[in-house]
């Protein structure tokens, strides 16, 4: 059983502690990390590093999702839950200041899986890795990550927005990465 610390609108821990289905149930606010991994292709644009959910991941499976993402355990802060998430997942071993903060993301959908109600209201620290990755040097965690590709900035945006229910990403995410890269990635 994984117990997750529910949270306020700020992301803080109110003391309460709910083991992670229930959090689902009834829609409790809980912590999250996203590491977006981003490279310049040779367009002179950018690629984003997808996974593909495992096919019995317990919400959207088989989906495209953020480069790395996962729950913060009750007592975790969300630095160490990123870095955690970017080393079981994809094997990448990083460094705190390898991650770029990009801000905080209010994410909100009520889905059906499995017949069962699926209510998910997180508070992520969205981040940024911009080194080096060969995808054949990934050690993909099989429970979690089916596959992973690289593709282009503006194709999954335009995926997103077109409503292609193969990819499970927040837009103001994706708005988030295109203003850092903006502001510091000319």
């Amino acid at each position: 059983m994984e117990f997750l610390d529910i949270r306020d609108k700020n992301g803080n821990p109110t003391g309460e502690v709910k083991e992670r289905s229930l959090v689902h149930a009834d829609g409790d606010i809980h912590g999250t990390s996203h590491v977006w991994i981003v490279r310049k292709n040779e367009k002179g644009s950018y690629d984003l590093l997808l996974q593909k959910r495992s096919e019995n991941k317990d919400a959207f499976p088989g989906c495209y999702d953020i480069s790395s993402a996962g729950h913060l355990p009750a007592g975790q802060d969300y630095l160490s839950s990123a870095l955690r998430e970017l080393e079981e997942e994809l094997g990448i071993k990083a460094k705190p200041e390898q991650l770029h903060f990009m801000g905080l993301h209010e994410g909100c959908c009520e889905e059906t899986f499995y017949g069962k109600p699926f209510k998910n209201h997180e508070i992520s620290h969205v981040y940024l890795y911009q080194e080096p990755v060969n995808i054949e040097d990934l050690t993909l965690q099989k429970e979690e990550v089916q596959e992973v590709c690289w593709l282009d900035f503006k194709e999954c945006c335009k995926k997103v927005k077109d409503g292609d229910r193969k990819y499970c990403l927040f837009p103001e995410e994706l708005l988030m990465i295109k203003k850092y890269l903006q502001v510091y990635l000319k």
